[in-house]
């Protein structure tokens, strides 16, 4: 099992979390971005890879290498969408696992969100992250991570 972050965007509370777990439950943990990240000093089960700058560069790679049965970060739902029918465990920062049941609803309300967005109506953006956003994700992490070192 491998604990993947889509570096790019997630929150360093969401990747402190994530190092912690992969530390306690020694499995590795891999950060994908599009630009260089420094891996935490004293972990050696963190990694990064940068790659090529460009559009969803970072998502192709997440969806080349990650397999069924491991678990990746993201606020990405197109992403998401990719994983999930590949039995890869999905979680946003904000604590939502993505399923086969609800991915499809995400996907449509994201899109029509993009579809306002690029009409010009003006949409509210996602709340601040806040301790109750980081709290909600690390349980959803934690029973993710249980159930699948269970599976």
């Amino acid at each position: 099992m491998t604990l993947w972050i889509d570096a790019d965007a997630a929150p360093r509370e969401v990747k402190d979390i994530c190092f912690r777990a992969s530390q306690r439950l020694v499995i590795p943990c891999v950060m994908v971005a599009n630009r260089s990240l420094a891996t935490p000093r004293g972990l050696p089960l963190v990694s990064a890879i940068c790659v090529d700058g460009g559009m969803d560069v970072a998502d192709a790679y997440i969806v080349e290498h990650a397999q069924a049965g491991d678990l990746v970060v993201t606020q990405d739902v197109p992403l998401a969408a990719l994983l999930v029918p590949k039995r890869i465990v999905v979680i946003d920062p904000r604590g939502d696992e993505h399923t086969e049941h609800t991915i499809g609803e995400r996907l449509s309300v994201r899109d029509l969100m993009d579809s306002l967005r690029g009409a010009g109506v003006t949409t509210s953006g996602p709340p601040p992250y806040d301790a109750r956003a980081k709290q909600a994700f690390a349980s959803t992490l934690d029973r993710a991570l249980t159930r699948l070192l269970r599976a």
